[in-house]
Order: C-alpha cells, then sequence, then structure tokens
C-alpha cells in the first residue's frame, strides 16, 4: 500500500499562487507515474498534470502555462506550482501515484481562489 499525504493548498486570490506537495510513503515498488487530479463541487474529478519517474510531463490545457509538475524520485514527493489563479480553479486537489499496477489516491486538499 502507498499513502499519500498533500498539503499546500488554501485561500488565494485570483492571480496568486500556490505550490501544492505530496508525500508517497510505503511503496514496495517504484512510483512509475504520479500526478494530480482536481474536483470542484458538481464536477467530476480531472487530470490536472502527471509526471513520469524519468521527468516527462503532461498537463490538461485548461493550466498548460499556468501549472508546473515537479517531483523527487528520492523522497517520493511530487509538487504542484500554480501561478495565475483564477476563481475556476478552486476545487479539491488530489495526489495520485501509480505503483505496482494499482492506484493510489490521497485524501485531497482545498484550493479555493477568491477575492
Amino acid at each position: 500500500q502507498v499513502q499519500l499525504v498533500e498539503s499546500g493548498g488554501g485561500l488565494v486570490q485570483p492571480g496568486g499562487s500556490l505550490r501544492l506537495s505530496c508525500a508517497a510513503s510505503g511503496s514496495r515498488f517504484s512510483i512509475s507515474l504520479m500526478g494530480w487530479y482536481r474536483q470542484a463541487p458538481g464536477k467530476q474529478r480531472e487530470l490536472v498534470a502527471y509526471i513520469t519517474r524519468d521527468g516527462r510531463t503532461n498537463y490538461a490545457d485548461f493550466v498548460k502555462g499556468r501549472f508546473t509538475i515537479s517531483r523527487e524520485n528520492a523522497k517520493n514527493m511530487v509538487y504542484l506550482q500554480m501561478n495565475s489563479l483564477k476563481s475556476e480553479d478552486t476545487a479539491v486537489y488530489s495526489c495520485n501515484a501509480y505503483s505496482g499496477g494499482l492506484d493510489f489516491w490521497g485524501q485531497g486538499t482545498q484550493v479555493t481562489v477568491s477575492s
């Protein structure tokens, strides 16, 4: 089992920045993919970005140029730097890890963009 713990969410004004962190522990296998998803009230969960173990990244169109995903393999950490935040970015952001053929999820951290 892989445990994922997110941190860094909060309230920010439009145009502001936040950095989310996710710490993974308990993995028996290397974690090949790590990513961030989000779910806004009344909407389905959607992919924000993911990163492979060797650093290849993929972003949803709605965050390209604003968000940056990164990871530290030695620490089993993944980060999401979010800049130029918009009100529509308000959601619960969850960390995801793919390891040993299974998907694992964190509990999520709330990001609220509001003036």
